[in-house]
This record gives C-alpha cells, structure tokens and sequence, in this order.
C-alpha cells in the first residue's frame, strides 16, 4: 500500500485469533474455508472464559465458524456482534494449498483479495467495532491476517509472526509524535 495508512481510534482493544483449526494442525492455506476447530483448538476457545476480563467488554467476531464458535466457548456469557469485515484474507487459487506456497503479502492472488484491499477492510472494521463498543472494552475474536493488517494500522514496523491462537492480543494507545499509535502485549500462559 502507497502512502500513509489511515489511523485507528486512540482506544484500546483486544484481538484474539481463533482457536486451532483443521487447517493449522495440517498446514493448510484456510483463507476463506470455513474450517473446523480442532478439540485442542476447542479446549484453547474454552481456557478465555477462565481469564479475568475487564467488564464492561463488548465482543465482536468473523463471520466465519471457526472464529464464531471460539467466541462462543470463550465468552458464553457475552453475545457477540458478527462484522463481515474481520473475516479473513480471500487467498484465491491458494486456499487449501500447503503454506509453503502462500505467496507474498503484497502480492494479490489469482481469484483473492489485496493486501492493500485487506488493509482498508479491517480499518473499517475495528473503527466501527470500537464506535459500537461505546465506553466498553472491544474484544475481536478474528484471524491471523486481521492481526497483520492491525499491526500495521497500529504503526508497527512489520506484520510480525502468526499470532497464537486463542490468546488474547492487546492494543493500547500511546500518546502522539511517533508513528506507533498503540502498544501491542500478547498475553502470556
């Protein structure tokens, strides 16, 4: 993507990608598949609901199972919101295929979406997730390439490795001046 990318809100939120699927365990290009969780990836959607949350949170989620179903078992008490734009990156010809073949970033597929086109999508859907939060706590169960385009939108200086799974991400806001707006911390074990 050429030139600066839009800014987020100066809130904090919380990004969790789904639990372990089908497609992690065999090293798959899921993309748009709706793919199933595993039973580990179950038991890891499970293990959120026994972590302390700040209250008021709001919960928003992918339409896709794998991230609806890990913010079922992880928050049971809490409905959540389905966003169509925190669904994952449309990998085209690529779905379904070995990891290794993923190709670049910015590369846009056969059939798929753009990484710029990607990038302006989950801008769109974290500011209105943290407009729909009002004063609670966002909490976004989503995907790996959501939490890769927000790094960036955060001002990180790369997307990073894959984010872990069922872990909660969390982004807080840092004071004007420097390119990084927010401060990512991954929850330890």
């Amino acid at each position: 993507m050429t030139g600066p990318l839009p800014a987020l809100p100066a809130r904090a939120f919380c990004l969790i990608r789904h639990g372990e699927t089908t497609a992690n365990r065999a090293g798959l290009i899921a993309g748009r598949l709706d793919v199933a969780l595993t039973e580990a990836g179950r038991e890891q959607a499970r293990a959120l609901a026994d972590r302390e949350w700040p209250q008021p949170l709001a919960l928003f989620t992918s339409p896709m199972a794998r991230a609806r179903e890990t913010a079922a078992l992880g928050f049971s008490h809490c409905p959540a919101t389905v966003l169509d734009g925190l669904r994952e990156r449309d990998w085209g010809i690529f779905e379904g295929r070995p990891l290794a073949e993923l190709p670049r970033r910015e590369d846009t597929p056969d059939n798929g979406e753009g990484w710029a086109e990607m990038i302006l999508r989950v801008h769109a859907a974290l500011t209105d997730c943290i407009r729909q939060a009002g004063p609670a706590l966002p909490v976004i169960v989503c995907h790996s390439g959501v939490i890769r385009a927000t790094r960036l939108l955060t001002g990180q200086p790369d997307v990073g490795q894959r984010a872990p799974n069922a872990r909660a991400i969390h982004y807080r806001p840092l004071p004007g001046g420097t390119p990084l707006t927010h401060k990512e911390e991954i929850d330890e074990l």
